[in-house]
């Protein structure tokens, strides 16, 4: 970068988007950047899903992400970014976790910024995203690195709120036999003596499929989502296809779309 580009680049305002899923989080954090100044917000989200389209279609500088989100979190949008090979902005996480994250942070050389927000730390925070950006640091393999790290650390023993009958449950992962989806209502049905049928508050099976693991549940097909340790039988179909019967209480048979045929015979050496 020439002096007169780097000219350019410092005056210019960064572009940026804000994700969280507390409204107040977000006004607050724009309200500092617009005091601060130097700072263009572009857009604001809620959710993961909302941070990875925004990124695709704003393509900003930075990306304030809120850490802990339901459904897919911070972590797992950098994750699906990193997995569909979409350029990073600079990213700088909001945070409220614990020292040990906070250091996981200073180790990859990613920014973090800790609730409540602090006027200064977050000036700081975008003088040191100008700094990256005119050096041109690429932060991607560091990114990558952090998500896989504090992926391994996440318990195997998570949870879903489920409703039903005006009731909230919890309910174990591995007791989750498959989720659908219809008419933009996703519901998921367990296995187990108690099994039983509730709701998500995902709102889309790919946001469900961000909260958990992905070595045991796999997207069968656009409209369900199936614990691969659930299922009971593999069902030859008509061309070529599958079926796959589950281990609920109805034995629910599962379409397998074409395109995950490859997916299931390499899963189970068919």
């Amino acid at each position: 970068m020439t002096r007169d580009q780097r000219l350019v680049r410092e005056s210019m305002p960064l572009s940026a988007v804000i994700v969280d899923d507390e409204q107040l989080a977000r006004d607050e954090l724009a309200y500092l950047l617009k005091n601060i100044g130097e700072v263009d917000v572009v857009a604001q989200g809620e959710n993961g899903l909302d941070a990875i389209n925004l990124i695709r279609e704003h393509t900003p500088d930075l990306v304030f992400l809120d850490v802990q989100m339901p459904g897919l979190d911070g972590f797992g949008v950098i994750k699906k970014l990193l997995d569909k090979k979409v350029p990073l902005p600079k990213i700088v996480f909001a945070t409220a976790f614990d020292q040990y994250a906070v250091k996981a942070f200073e180790v990859n050389a990613v920014d973090y910024l800790l609730k409540p927000f602090d006027k200064k730390r977050v000036a700081q925070s975008v003088q040191k995203v100008r700094a990256k950006l005119e050096s041109n640091t690429t932060s991607s393999d560091k990114l990558e690195t952090l998500v896989r790290m504090l992926e391994a650390q996440k318990p195997q023993s998570s949870k879903l709120l489920l409703k039903t009958a005006g009731r909230l449950f919890l309910v174990s992962q591995k007791d989750i036999c498959f989720a659908s989806i219809e008419d933009g209502v996703i519901s998921v049905a367990t296995t187990g003596p108690n099994g039983m049928e509730g709701q998500s508050n995902c709102r889309t099976l790919e946001e469900l499929l961000g909260s958990l693991d992905p070595n045991s549940f796999w997207r069968a097909h656009r409209s369900y989502l199936v614990n691969i340790n659930r299922i009971k039988e593999v069902v030859p179909w008509f061309k070529s296809s599958y079926q796959l019967r589950m281990d609920d209480k109805k034995q629910t048979e599962i379409p397998v779309s074409r395109a995950q045929t490859k997916r299931l015979r390499e899963l189970f050496g068919l």
